[in-house]
């Protein structure tokens, strides 16, 4: 993989699966938006449990570091351990986004990992745009 590599969060796997335009702000929904836009399957993503390409547009971002740290850290490493993944592995895209479906999402995993979540409820009434793929 030629390209620089996009740090995002393992637990935005499962977010952008399921995104559909809403967010804790409309900046950061467009944000969001925008991201996701970017990513091509084959783009290389560096599967991080901290601060990524998503947060940079996020309210609870505070100089870098998330105000909810624990908590999405805990999303991020039960996302990378149901993958088979360790943090700061550099992998397409796509062959992430598949991972994320087959051994998460498909099975459904999702509620397990992030359940609580204020978003959940949209993640619940959405098909995963992973499981097209």
């Amino acid at each position: 993989m030629s390209s620089k590599a996009v740090k995002l969060r393992a637990h935005h796997g499962m977010c952008l699966a399921y995104f559909v335009g809403e967010g804790y702000s409309q900046g950061f929904a467009a944000h969001m938006a925008r991201v996701l836009a970017s990513l091509t399957p084959e783009t290389p993503v560096q599967l991080a449990a901290e601060t990524d390409a998503v947060c940079a547009g996020c309210p609870n971002n505070l100089g870098g570091a998330c105000e909810k740290r624990q908590l999405v850290e805990s999303y991020d490493r039960a996302v990378l351990a149901r993958c088979g993944l360790e943090e700061g592995t550099v992998v397409p895209f796509g062959t992430f986004t598949a991972l994320v479906q087959k051994r998460i999402l498909a099975p459904g995993g999702r509620q397990e990992i992030c359940g609580g979540c204020q978003w959940s409820e949209i993640c619940d009434t959405q098909p995963s745009r992973w499981a097209a793929s």
